[in-house]
């Protein structure tokens, strides 16, 4: 008991002195990534666009519609970050399932992004994310396919110009699909595999 008690007390000592150093570093990465909580921005944008699966997926799904809307912060001038909702209807081009039926998608992202201001008004990006997807088979597509979550990563690259408070871009974004089990490949038992690949146009404001 004596020695647990010397190594929570020496545990308390570490921590109190690790706690302000720790403070000064988070301080000083703050300020070389130019934060400064005065001037962030913050504001919602609202997208449309075009995409579908890649892969087996791919193979027996079509390219559908997609709308999104996001809230979207800039802490920094090069960092920012978006949290948003996107929902698309994938159309299923199966020679199981007759014609007409497709897969809701719907999906919660949370991703950060990082690129250069130019000429004060544009701004190239790239980001990382993750992401998770609801997807509802219409009921005509069953027992073929079925409702299923899937995890997403996504990795987007794009290109926003700004005029005042408004803006509007394009990006293009691949996402690693993880946990399908929507429907298997012709002939097997096999799940099938596949990435999603959308592209679309934004408009949004910040203030």
């Amino acid at each position: 008991m004596r020695q647990l008690s010397k190594m929570a007390g020496v545990v308390v000592v570490g921590v109190c002195i690790a706690g302000p150093a720790f403070a000064v570093d988070a301080t000083q990465v703050g300020r070389k990534i130019g934060f400064n909580e005065q001037e962030v921005e913050a504001g919602l944008d609202v997208r449309v666009g075009l995409g579908g699966f890649t892969g087996d997926l791919g193979d027996e799904t079509g390219i559908g519609p997609l709308f999104g809307i996001t809230a979207v912060a800039q802490p920094a001038p090069l960092v920012g970050v978006e949290v948003g909702y996107e929902g698309q209807s994938v159309p299923i081009d199966d020679a199981r399932v007759s014609g007409g039926n497709h897969i809701w998608r719907n999906n919660g992202t949370i991703l950060g992004k990082v690129g250069p201001v130019l000429e004060n008004n544009l701004h190239p990006f790239v980001g990382i994310g993750l992401g998770l997807s609801y997807l509802d088979s219409s009921s005509g597509s069953e027992p073929v396919y079925s409702n299923d979550w899937q995890t997403e990563f996504p990795m987007t690259a794009g290109i926003d110009y700004r005029l005042g408070n408004l803006f509007a871009g394009v990006r293009g974004t691949y996402r690693l699909v993880g946990g399908e089990e929507l429907v298997t490949v012709p002939g097997t038992s096999d799940d099938a595999k596949g990435s999603l690949f959308n592209g679309n146009i934004t408009v949004g404001g910040r203030f």
